[in-house]
Parts: structure tokens; sequence; C-alpha cells
């Protein structure tokens, strides 16, 4: 059988004895620990190595090999020994190793199987190493046991201390705590190993700080040890907590860390006013919400709970002056509240309080938490401008009052104690008209114009009263006028009013009601009264005072005539309630309409009545307008063409020399004699075939082709020489050339040039007949046949009449 052996591995007597004694147990009990390791890698019944021997498969028996760490020794450290039951110390079998060190941190003897650890092992490096073992055969190499793995376990010694992996720490605890208020945990780690002996078992103690704080020895647990903790004497401690391993034991490692606890504030402590008084100044014309001074109490806490809210505790204080707190330097600000008066009171003394705004109802018996200081306030005097007295500000006066009536007095004082006179004006800016004036000594205001209520019932004005060795000082008082009424204003119709009647209209129906208007307003209200004034003389109508400040007006008899008479005027007499009585004439316009068979009015008009019963001033206007937009629209009409006739005429009279010859041609500057070339004005004729004739122009002739489709017309028979002259025409075109060209106000570009240029007089005759002193011309008129399509009408004309001559002659 194949055994695997373990030798000694550490000096030392009961380590030894231990190890022996478990390797002897090992030895006693390895028949009954066989273990089969299948796979072909382990070997299996089929290997051929196996079967060549003829030996049956055989079980490995292992056991687990130990090694100390950090062994320091100079030579290698025996591990322990592998041997095969078949082995009889011949050297017939070489032992090998495989696998994690093997070779290098393990060496093994292949005769004997010893295995040594040639370094030096750190178990917090690595706890293990797993290995594989073979025998064969040193002649054949074959394998005589089946390879078996097997484990090197290095035992771990205490070469590790604890260490606090999560610091730095910083803790907080609230002052005044009870004893033993957690304050936070602290953890060491220890890479020794915990399932082997006391390395790893750390215990905790605090070594700086104890007066203060416990640590618990197990979980590391921070509590205070005293309950009085005061952040305002202290508010930080370092704490040294130091881990231990071995369970505290002597020789265990040791490692410690600095814990920082902070004290955090409760609101212990109450506000105090450093002074238990305060002075201030301020003039008293400081206007309302002007801040006096500052005020602070200190409070030995931090955050929250130094808020502080402060107020005024004294009666007198609390109506003239106000306090409020700066929330961010945590100041009381003294302010005014109400006016000040020098001359009333000097000195005013103010109680201020200051209170925390949280309160911590656990330490309420340590003591009130607010305090009081005084604060006096001395009022400066100034010299302030006169005060109106009383203040009031409406007067009233009668809209008949005369000029230069009393409306009212001002009164205004000058409140320092020189008492200085006073002088009064008014603001013109809110009088402009000076409808008011003022006594500048006395205040008394009078009416400068004459006053009417119906126009202006209010007046707005601004009084000034001012120092008389001192205008700088003013002050102003806005005074109301009202204007009371007076019946001065007669009533009037509301309206002009106009109603219709019907012809066949019966007694008693109501015409129209009418009401008045008054712009007077009495105190006790408008109530008028009507009736038909005595000029009236009226029997056709009646009036009717209703007493509601309205009348109605009725039919008094049966029937009426438009033809006889179509409008009434009837006078109303309307009379106030005065005093004194006011009274006015209205005329009310009736006129008589002709209606249908439902009352419905028709028509009011006589003149329509008789001409048309239907037809209606505003039909008969529109029936004009769109007569006169008919002729109009015909003479509009006749115009265009008239217009259009003349139009055409005066082409068909057209003058052959009125022709304006385009031709494109930009030139070449100034070096260009060509573009101005005179062929562009000969292109009208063909001079080529004129010279070639005898000037007879006609048509059989060879003056002109047949084309009649061509634009060249046919010279007039009349000119006498077939070689024209054109040279004056050129002289007048160069001259006019010359001119563009020294004219320095031309664009430097082709510009259009226009040549208004008759030439000489025509050597044709007049046609007319109006010099002519015989009956009958001479002239003879058959040239005018050659001259083109142009002048037939005229050849026929003239040709007809010398026809007409000859046969009287003949």
């Amino acid at each position: 059988r194949a055994v695997w052996g373990r030798g000694a591995l550490n000096s030392g007597g009961f380590l030894w004895t231990m190890l022996l004694l478990f390797c002897a147990i090992q030895e006693l009990g390895a028949w009954a620990m066989h273990t089969a390791v299948e796979g072909p890698a382990l070997g299996q019944p089929g290997d051929p190595a196996l079967l060549a021997s003829g030996r049956v498969k055989r079980g490995w028996v292992w056991n687990q090999f130990f090694v100390v760490e950090e062994y320091t020794g100079t030579e290698p450290l025996y591990v322990g020994k592998i041997h095969s039951d078949s082995d009889e110390g011949d050297g017939s079998i070489k032992y090998t190793i495989s696998g994690e060190g093997a070779g290098t941190i393990f060496l093994i003897d292949e005769i004997t199987g010893d295995i040594h650890a040639t370094e030096r092992l750190d178990r917090e490096q690595k706890t293990f190493y797993t290995l594989r073992a073979q025998a064969r055969d040193r002649q054949t190499d074959q394998l005589l046991e089946p390879e078996s793995e097997f484990i090197i376990k290095v035992q771990d010694i205490n070469d590790s201390e604890p260490r606090f992996l999560e610091g730095p720490y910083i803790g907080s605890v609230a002052e005044l705590s009870p004893i033993g208020t957690s304050v936070m945990q602290v953890m060491a780690s220890d890479a020794d190993d915990p399932t082997y002996g006391s390395s790893a078992r750390v215990v905790y103690s605090v070594l700086e700080g104890e007066q203060h704080f416990t640590v618990d020895s197990k979980t590391g647990v921070i509590r205070t040890a005293v309950a009085d903790l005061d952040r305002e004497t202290q508010d930080r401690y370092e704490v040294v907590i130091r881990a231990t391993d071995m369970a505290g034991q002597l020789g265990g490692l040791s490692g410690s860390t600095t814990v920082t606890i902070v004290v955090t504030d409760v609101n212990d402590n109450p506000p105090r006013f450093p002074q238990k008084m305060y002075q201030f100044s301020i003039v008293e014309t400081a206007p309302v919400g002007t801040a006096i001074g500052r005020v602070k109490a200190e409070d030995s806490d931090v955050g929250e709970n130094t808020d502080m809210t402060y107020q005024v505790k004294d009666e007198e204080g609390v109506e003239m002056f106000k306090v409020t707190t700066d929330s961010n330097t945590q100041e009381a600000v003294i302010m005014v509240q109400k006016p000040l008066d020098y001359e009333s009171k000097k000195v005013h003394t103010v109680v201020v309080e200051a209170l925390n705004k949280f309160v911590d109802p656990r330490f309420i018996d340590l003591g009130t938490f607010r305090d009081q200081t005084i604060v006096r306030v001395s009022v400066l005097d100034v010299d302030e401008p006169p005060e109106f007295r009383p203040p009031s500000n409406l007067m009233e006066v009668q809209e008949d009052a005369h000029v230069g009536s009393v409306v009212g007095v001002v009164t205004a004082l000058d409140p320092d104690t020189a008492n200085h006179p006073v002088r009064y004006a008014i603001d013109r800016s809110t009088d402009a008209e000076r409808i008011f004036d003022i006594d500048a000594n006395t205040g008394a205001i009078v009416t400068g114009k004459v006053l009417d209520r119906e126009t202006a019932g209010w007046h707005n004005i601004t009084v000034l009263a001012m120092e008389a060795d001192n205008h700088s000082q003013v002050s102003r008082a806005s005074l109301r006028i009202r204007i009371l009424d007076v019946n001065d204003n007669p009533p009037e119709l509301a309206t002009p009013y106009e109603a219709a009647v019907c012809e066949d209209a019966k007694p008693g129906q109501l015409i129209q009601t009418i009401s008045v208007v008054d712009r007077d307003e009495p105190q006790s209200g408008h109530h008028f009264y009507f009736t038909l004034a005595p000029e009236a003389n009226n029997h056709h109508f009646s009036l009717l005072d209703i007493k509601d400040n309205t009348a109605a007006v009725h039919t008094q008899r049966m029937g009426f005539n438009r033809q006889e008479q179509d409008v009434y005027l009837l006078p109303i007499l309307v009379v106030d309630s005065g005093p004194p009585a006011l009274s006015s004439t209205g005329t009310l316009t009736i006129r008589i309409c002709g209606c249908d068979s439902n009352g419905a009015i028709q028509s009011c008009n006589s003149t329509a009545y008789v001409v048309s019963a239907t037809l209606s001033p505003g039909a008969l206007i529109a029936l004009l307008v769109c007569i006169l937009i008919l002729v109009v629209l015909v003479l509009l009409i006749l115009t265009l063409k008239r217009h259009h006739k003349s139009h055409l005429t005066s082409e068909d009279d057209e003058d052959m020399r009125d022709n304006v010859i385009k031709y494109n041609d930009e030139g070449g500057g100034e070096q260009d004699t060509e573009a101005y070339d005179m062929s562009a004005l000969r292109s009208l004729y063909d001079f080529s075939e004129i010279k070639g004739g005898d000037g007879g122009g006609g048509p059989g002739e060879g003056g002109l082709s047949g084309n009649s489709a061509s634009e060249l017309h046919a010279l007039p028979q009349w000119v006498q020489s077939p070689d024209l002259d054109f040279s004056m025409f050129r002289d007048y075109i160069c001259r006019k050339v010359e001119q563009a060209d020294e004219d320095l106000s031309v664009p430097p570009y082709d510009s259009f040039q226009t040549y208004a240029f008759e030439g000489s007089d025509s050597p044709v005759p007049s046609l007319s007949s109006i010099n002519t002193w015989s009956s009958s011309s001479e002239q003879d008129f058959s040239y005018l046949g050659a001259w083109g399509p142009r002048f037939r009408q005229l050849a026929a004309l003239y040709a007809g009449r010398r026809g007409e001559e000859d046969s009287e002659e003949s």
C-alpha cells in the first residue's frame, strides 16, 4: 500500500508532541481510510502501465501537511514524507511532485519522498498550496501508484497586528448628554487566521480621553463617560482607541487610531445684553420708519440656537418706536413709529427685551432664556416749517358771492420755541386762473373772480405757509373749496321735442311726454311745474302735469287736416321751485301725418301727399341720382368714341419725315468715327434707285420697285436733283457730337441724342389754291398719283377736279 507520512515540522516540545501524536493516529488508522481515486489522470483499471505490471488498482492514503509561516531557520524546513508500500528501500521507486510551488518553494527527495520548504512562507499572502504526488518505476518510468492530490497548509502564527482601515474617524455627540450615550463605533481588522488560535481575536481599549469617553472592548462602540460635556468649554475631543489581538493577552499585537469627537451645541445658554443701557439720538424731523440704532444680545450657543427675537416692553416705547430683528446679524433695529416732537418730549426711554426663538424644554430649569436692556433716545431740535392748525381742508362758499368775499381762514404756527411769524400764499400752479386770493398775514382766503357752480363745483388749491424771515421753511396744505348752488338757471326742455299725430286722431290721445333739465342742484331736489304759455291760444291740444317732473300732451278735439295746417307749435311754460322761482318757455312741434288703418304713420309732408301717396323724399333723391349717373355715362362714351376717331385720323396723315430711327450701336469711344454713320439716316429711302432714274418717281419708271411689302417709301416726284446734298445734316450732327464730348456733366456711357433739325425750306410750292389768281389752276397735279397709296385720295381729288374743268372748257 502507499502511505503518506508526516515528519517533524518545527522545534518545540508541545508542538512536536502534538504533531507526532497526530501522525501516529493517522498511521494506525490508514488501513481504514482508503479512497478510490477515479479518472484517467489518477489511473484507471485499464491503465496499460498498471496492467503491464500485473498489479491491481490500489488507493492512495494521504493526509494534510502543515508548514509554519515565517520560518527563519537557515536550513530547508521539513514538511513531510510520501511513501509507497511497494518501496523496499532499494531505490527502485522515484517520487515526484507537481502543482503550486513544486520545484521552487517545495522540493522532494526522489528516493526517500521527503518534502522540504525552501522559502519563507506568509499565510496572509497564501493560506495553502495544492500539489500532486506520483510514484514511478525508476527504470521504466511507469506509474506504480495513481497520481494523488494533496494540500500543504500554511500554519498561522500571530505576525499581523490589528489595523483600523476605515479611519480617520469623526463622531459627534450633543453637549450635556447623559453618561453612556453612544457616540460612534470603530472596528479593527486582523490579517491572522481567525479560525486558528487567538491571533485574530481583537479587544478595544481607550489610550487617551478615558476621562470623558469609554469603548466597548468587544464591539468598539464609543460612549460618553461623563454627563457634563460643555460645548462652550470644549467643543472637540481627540480620543485614541487601541485594538489588541490574542484577546488582549500578554504578547498580543496591537494597533491604534485617533477618533475626533465633536460636541454639538444645544440651546443651554440664554441671550445676554453686554450693556444694561444704550443711548441714541435722532432729529425730531426724522420720518416714520427711520432707524435710530442697533443693539444685540450675545448668546454663547451657535447655529439656530442663537436666533433672537426682540420686542419693546414698555407702553411708551411701543407707541413711539418699534423693533425688528436683522436675520443676518441677529441685531435689534430700533425705528421711529410715530413722528417725534422736540417741543413735546426731548428724551424717550425704551425697554428692549431679547429672547431665543427656539427654546429647548429640557433646559428650562437652567433659567430664563431672555434678557432686557434700556435704550435712551434723545430728540434733537431742528428748525421746522409752520404747521397748519386745525388740519381741516374743506371750505364752502355761495356761487353768487361777490368778488372779495371771505371764503375762510387758514392758520399755521411755527412749532419751534422761537415761534417766528408766518406768511401765507397760494400755489398758483393749483389756481392758475386766480379765482381765489389769500391775505399774506392773516391767511384769509377771498374770492378773486365771479364764481359759477355750473362751470366748476369744486376747487382744489394748495396753500403755502412759510416763516417770515426764512422762506425756505415752507409747509403745504391742500384745501378743497366747494361752491354752493343758488337757483340762477331756469329749467329747460330736455330736448327740442317733436311729435306726430294722425289726421284721424281722437280726443284725449297721448301725443308726447316731456321732461325738463335744470343746471342747478337745489338741496331739496328739483320740483317743476308745467303749463301752456298764455300766448298758446290753443284749442287743439291739452297739457297735463303728472307731478313727477314730467308732463303729457294730449289731443283735445277730433280730426286734423294737414292740407289746412300740417304743423302746430305748442309753447310750454316750465317753472322750478326756486327760490327764487325761475321759468322758461319751450316749444313742442306737432306734425299732422297721414296714417294707415292700423295707426302707423305713412307721410307727414303735404306736398308729397299731393304728388304721390307712396313716394318719399328719399326715393325722389335716389331717382335723381340714378338719372344723373346715366347722363354722365353717356357723355363719357361719346367722348371716348370721338377721341378714338381723331386718333385714327392722325395715323392716316402721318408725316413721312417724323420717324425715329433706332440703331443699337454702342461705339468704340472717342476714336470711333463710325459711331455716327450717316447711312442710318439714309436707310429711309433707296437713293441708289433714285440716282439711276430720271426723277419721275413713278412706279413704272424705275423709281421704286414694285414690292408693296417693302417699308421703303417712294421719294416725292418734286425732288429735282438726283444727287442729294446731306452736308447740312452732317455739319449739324458733328456739332452736336462735339458738344456732347466736351460736356463734363454727361455720364461716361452711351446716350441717346435727339436731333430736332428739319433742314432748309421745301422747294415744292404750296398745293393750296388761295394764292391762285385765276379761277382755274394751270398747275398739273398728275404727279400726285406717283406718290404712293398715302396720297391716293389727294390725287383723286385734284385729278377729278382737273378733269371737270377740262370738260367745262371744252
